[in-house]
């Protein structure tokens, strides 16, 4: 069995800025030589599939899991098919080996995360004080009201940074 990969969670209210720094982050550790992969959960039905493509058609037609696969990538599609969603940690060990897994989204997880604000998001009610795994702030605003660090939203080096201190990612050789 292989080491738990480091982990580091982006939360927040829709439209609250965690898809953007996802992918900044993604991009800033990528640029300093790291493998990292995401975790993006999602909380309503979603499809990468096409209709009427072949892998479509595939799994319309009852496969438990399909795969598609090109010289440049392959992704897996498991159809649940009413049994229950996998757990954050089935996921997590399906994961292939990386020096970074972010997870954007998993709110309730017992993991360390950073609090994505912004000022246009749908629900402004901060999550930090009722998330004791919340040990960050990266806000579009001023934010007064916590004695976690603060960081300002697209300060991207700072939080990679932080994160990094955080989850203990090793210097890379």
């Amino acid at each position: 069995m292989s080491e738990r990969p480091k982990i580091f969670g982006i939360s927040g209210w829709k439209n609250s800025g965690k898809t953007g720094l996802a992918v900044r982050l993604v991009e800033e550790f990528t640029r300093r030589g790291y493998r990292i992969s995401t975790i993006k959960h999602a909380h309503h039905d979603f499809d990468i599939d096409k209709v009427g493509a072949d892998s479509y058609r595939h799994r319309q037609a009852g496969a438990h899991e399909v795969t598609i696969v090109s010289g440049t990538r392959y992704a897996i599609m498991h159809e649940l098919r009413g049994a229950a969603e996998p757990s954050f940690e089935e996921i997590l060990g399906r994961i292939a080996p990386c020096d970074l897994v972010l997870i954007e989204g998993y709110k309730r997880e017992p993991i360390p995360k950073i609090e994505a604000r912004r000022l246009e998001s749908a629900n402004r009610e901060p999550l930090a004080s009722g998330d004791p795994h919340i040990v960050a702030i990266a806000a579009d605003h001023p934010v007064t009201d916590t004695t976690l660090p603060v960081f300002d939203l697209d300060d991207t080096l700072a939080i990679a940074d932080f994160i990094a201190a955080t989850v203990a990612l090793p210097p890379l050789k």
